[in-house]
């Protein structure tokens, strides 16, 4: 009874988009032991690389790319002369490097980073400038919502104007007596837009037959 042959059970590619066949065939290679025949082989399995990416042939430098893939299958083992410099092998082991993230301090996490840099630009405004007074309105009623998304109880008007001076390092003055939203009307769930076409479409044909009457 043949065995069954699982590719669970196969040794793994080193380049899986060239397949099992020309895997094979590179183990082949590195089983000749007439060096001139083991680069005659190896030419003809580059010709076969070749003409799965023939759209590639005209590209500087495609058959540089393909000494060193296989030279990647063989596990850098093929002993042949290779018409280029081939890469090492440790760069192909070497971890890679972290890649920095911009740390930034918040002190209310729940607000975000990019509310920070709003308040700050806002805080930058002359007082006399009317919009200065409109984005302070504006971002409380975004710092209320973003507060209560965050931590889903119920919010004083009173710490987030609070908050806001302090975020602004005491540049930006909201009115104590401002009114921010009510928690109801931040969380009001907007009408759908099909019902919105359905009462378009009914006030239409209501028209319609007006005109026909």
């Amino acid at each position: 009874m043949l065995a069954h042959d699982y590719n669970t059970q196969r040794k793994k590619m080193k380049l899986p988009e060239y397949g099992r066949s020309i895997h094979k065939m590179v183990d082949h290679i590195m089983q000749i032991e007439n060096r001139e025949e083991r680069i005659i082989a190896a030419k003809a399995v580059i010709d076969v690389m070749g003409m799965m990416y023939p759209y590639l042939r005209d590209i500087n430098e495609f058959k540089h790319k393909l000494w060193d893939h296989i030279a990647i299958m063989s596990d850098f083992k093929l002993d042949i002369d290779y018409p280029y410099d081939l890469p090492k092998p440790e760069t192909f082991i070497e971890k890679p490097r972290l890649v920095p993230y911009e740390q930034s301090d918040m002190k209310y996490r729940h607000y975000g980073k990019i509310m920070e840099n709003f308040i700050d630009a806002t805080a930058k405004m002359d007082d006399e400038n009317p919009a200065k007074a409109t984005n302070t309105e504006l971002l409380a009623n975004q710092m209320k919502k973003s507060y209560l998304m965050w931590n889903k109880d119920a919010v004083e008007d009173s710490k987030i104007l609070k908050d806001m001076v302090e975020l602004s390092h005491g540049k930006v003055k909201p009115n104590p007596e401002m009114h921010l939203q009510e928690i109801n009307d931040i969380f009001r769930p907007q009408p759908k837009k099909g019902k919105i076409t359905n009462l378009s479409n009914q006030s239409n044909q209501s028209n319609a037959s007006r005109k026909h009457k």
